[in-house]
């Protein structure tokens, strides 16, 4: 029994590796290549125990940085839906939930229940972990569009607007790192980083 239970975890790493060939519209923080979903993810975990005293509800950080690790795990069969791509969106849900069920359906069954509880509650943004770490995943792109001058806003035409809209959860989630990405957008925006309309 254990045998089998450590295969189908190895199983299940073996297979996750594949994210680092996962490649974002989002560059890295010089702009010189894409960032890949295993760098993403990294660094969300990282953000989630680092900026963890300005979430707006007392959470759990070791479930909020669970969510981070496996959010984008799906994206292995499912691929990485700009956000900012309307058309490519229309069928996201469903690709990744076919993705949900054959990836975390390698692990053994107590644990393919928990990622994939964990994957549709940080899809759901209820809960306040989900609420945060959905912010943050919203938050980073940000930095590094900031970081690389612009990057896959002046790549695709985004605009402040359209920004807002996307990080708008970031406002209720983790109020105070809304001053400050509302300040970094507007900076942005001086510098010629990102469209004013």
């Amino acid at each position: 029994m254990a045998a089998e239970r450590l295969k189908k975890q190895i199983q299940f790493i073996l297979e996750t590796d594949k994210i680092k060939n996962i490649f974002r519209m989002s560059k890295i923080h010089d702009g010189s290549r894409r960032e890949n979903d295993a760098e993403h993810s990294w660094h969300l975990a990282l953000m989630a125990f680092l900026l963890s005293e300005y979430s707006g509800e007392d959470i759990d950080i070791l479930k909020v940085m669970k969510m981070c690790i496996i959010h984008d795990i799906v994206e292995i069969d499912a691929g990485d839906t700009f956000c900012y791509d309307a058309a490519a969106g229309l069928d996201k849900l469903e690709r990744e939930q076919k993705a949900a069920k054959r990836i975390f359906g390698l692990l053994p069954e107590d644990q393919s229940t928990e990622f994939m509880e964990l994957w549709q509650e940080f899809d759901a943004m209820e809960t306040p972990e989900a609420k945060y770490a959905a912010a943050l995943d919203r938050l980073q792109p940000v930095f590094l569009n900031y970081l690389n001058k612009g990057g896959t806003w002046q790549e695709h035409n985004v605009t402040k607007k359209q920004v807002l809209q996307r990080i708008r959860h970031i406002e209720k989630a983790a109020p105070k790192l809304w001053e400050f990405v509302i300040r970094l957008i507007e900076d942005a925006v001086s510098k010629g980083f990102l469209a004013e309309k």
